[in-house]
């Protein structure tokens, strides 16, 4: 019972213990959505409350196919193959009874490719949108973009008149510390509704009574209590002992304590996630090392000394338990691009060495690394590992782990020289990691670059995936720039993650690749 005292006055709830009820799911995690504006942060459990709520046009079911959400169909305009045509469902509407159409998608597709958007990357190649009647929704690009809808599958939909009523048509400066209204309100199309939310305690969400899927989704779950637990230990207990139904990340080392205990069961699936160490390669001196006047990390022969001194397999075994896939390259199998070949991972101690020799840091150097430890699966853990490996060629490695809220802003203010991040492929395509991730940073592309890497002529060739119909010569395009993200050794992979999702036996649900629990096809035993 000491356990179960202590979540109450962690989390703030009473909850009572048994198995789930007829109506509500008790969900937790390690961390908490950073925000509800839809637009100001690209982050996986952000996105995850924020399906409940609101609603993209296209998006992705547990299996990962894309469906249609607020579009019933879509696809290029048979007048200009610059044109993706998008037929709105008619009848819907907005929590607060607002009807929702081809307006709102226009402000919110808008909104999203502002500055201040973390979506912008995935709108980079629309030229203007249009809401030519009130069900109809045009969007015209830079040259034909084959994968449109693609981008689109977490992209939410606001109300307009709700947004401007409330002073929130503007995006969250997240990154800036900004408070708004939209931060912590929300009034989607939805299957849930916010019924309250206290950030980083609990998330109270009931059945919207009017939602246009009645009869098309099971809906059998009719109020959520979303409660983030950071604790590991905490957490497990909470589901052990019938006070949570549903934990979405079973640290590693209690799988088999789930599994085997009476009314819970632990399910297992490969996620489309990869998580790595980035490096800031661009700046002249590094803020957090103990080099003068120069970057050790500007070398390529450090960068690649780095990558082969992590022993991706002793991770897998020590720190995962198996979970996790060894990784060569920031794509997820799932991926258009990715290979067996680039995915493959060595480590070699005695090359490293040399390599560090070789460019004149044969003594070594101190770095600070910069981890989160709330989440992604036994992150810290991952880079406390990655300290002695890193000692054994010299670099020695400073850790300051916090949570994800802190540890975020630092790779978008570029206030990190080495830190960990994860990357999920929402588009199942190299484009997205690429304008993300490998274009040089600014007002549309590369926001979360934190490696200061900058390259006109692979930018353009990144620019270029946009308009390329010629779907062979696009994957060679794809294939091209893989081979100087590998050659430059832009980051550090270190491993596909595993997803374990722990539930009470009552629950029946398969596991989403994306790590999304989309509680609209949930169905209760």
């Amino acid at each position: 019972m000491a356990v179960r005292h202590l979540l109450i006055a962690a989390s703030g709830l009473a909850l009572v213990a048994g198995s789930v009820s007829a109506e509500t799911l008790r969900w937790a995690r390690a961390g908490d959505a950073l925000t509800l504006d839809p637009h100001a942060q690209n982050e996986g459990p952000t996105s995850a409350l924020a399906h409940q709520i609101m609603e993209p046009l296209v998006m992705r079911d547990m299996t990962g196919a894309m469906v249609p959400a607020l579009a019933t169909d879509w696809g290029p305009s048979v007048d200009d193959p610059n044109i993706w045509v998008f037929n709105l469902r008619e009848g819907v509407t907005f929590h607060d009874g607002a009807a929702f159409d081809s307006e709102d998608v226009k402000f919110s597709l808008d909104r999203a490719m502002t500055p201040d958007s973390d979506y912008k990357e995935l709108l980079a190649s629309v030229v203007e949108v249009r809401a030519p009647s009130a069900y109809v929704v045009e969007i015209v690009t830079d040259g034909p973009n084959p994968i449109m809808p693609n981008n689109l599958t977490n992209m939410f939909m606001m109300d307009k008149d709700w947004a401007e009523a409330n002073n929130a048509a503007k995006v969250q400066d997240y990154e800036g510390g900004e408070d708004t209204f939209a931060a912590k309100n929300a009034n989607g199309t939805g299957p849930y509704k916010l019924i309250s939310r206290e950030p980083d305690v609990r998330t109270v969400l009931e059945i919207n009574e009017n939602y246009w899927g009645t009869g098309e989704f099971p809906m059998e779950i009719t109020r959520i209590e979303y409660t983030p637990i950071q604790n590991a230990a905490t957490r497990v207990a909470a589901l052990l002992s019938g006070e949570i139904d549903f934990v979405q990340d079973v640290p590693v080392q209690d799988l088999e304590r789930v599994a085997s205990t009476d009314g819970l069961e632990v399910r297992t699936a490969p996620q489309n996630r990869v998580i790595f160490f980035g490096m800031n390669m661009g700046d002249a001196d590094l803020a957090n090392d103990s080099v003068e006047g120069k970057n050790p990390l500007a070398d390529v022969r450090v960068r690649t000394a780095m990558n082969i001194a992590i022993n991706r397999d002793a991770i897998k075994q020590v720190v995962m338990r198996d979970q996790s896939q060894p990784a060569g390259m920031i794509s997820p199998p799932f991926v258009n691009g990715w290979t067996a070949e680039l995915d493959a991972s060595v480590t070699d101690i005695e090359r490293a060495k040399a390599l560090m020799g070789e460019a004149g840091y044969g003594d070594g150097f101190s770095i600070q690394l910069d981890c989160p430890n709330d989440r992604y699966i036994n992150d810290e853990a991952i880079c406390q590992a990655s300290v002695g490996m890193l000692a054994q060629i010299g670099v020695t490695v400073n850790l300051d782990a916090k949570p994800k809220a802190q540890h975020f802003p630092l790779i978008n203010n570029l206030e990190t020289d080495f830190y960990m991040l994860g990357w999920g492929v929402p588009t199942y395509d190299s484009e997205y990691i690429f304008n993300f991730l490998a274009h040089t940073k600014g007002e549309k592309y590369g926001s979360w670059n934190g490696t200061r890497y900058s390259n006109p002529e692979l930018d353009a060739q990144i620019v270029a995936l946009a308009s390329e119909t010629d779907l062979d010569k696009r994957n060679g395009m794809i294939a091209d720039i893989w081979s100087v993200v590998q050659e430059q050794q832009l980051y550090i992979p270190i491993h596909h993650q595993v997803l374990n999702w722990g539930m009470s036996d009552n629950v029946s649900t398969i596991v989403a690749p994306d790590d999304t629990a989309k509680f609209k096809y949930f169905t209760l035993n």
